[in-house]
């Protein structure tokens, strides 16, 4: 049987998967924290952070501290993904 699939995700839905339950977390430096971070701008460059993000890309927190920004995302009940 030959079937045509028309219920596909759109961008925008695919984007909004896990809004408000999932967040991933990735190991950034302050430059790029500061590029996609907008009120990161007094942050030092050259150092090593840790990004939390929504699951559709939004900034949530960034710290020195991983555990920190874990313990953030429990607070908030996101479940946590790392991306390397």
């Amino acid at each position: 049987m030959n079937e045509t699939r028309t219920d596909r995700l759109s961008q925008t839905d695919f984007a909004a998967l896990g809004e408000g339950h999932l967040a991933y977390l990735r190991r950034m430096s302050s430059d790029d924290i500061r590029a996609r971070f907008p009120g990161a701008q007094a942050i030092r460059p050259g150092l090593k952070l840790w990004a939390l993000f929504g699951a559709d890309g939004t900034p949530l927190a960034v710290s020195d501290d991983r555990g920190s920004i874990l313990a953030s995302a429990s607070e908030n009940e996101l479940m946590t993904v790392s991306l390397h």
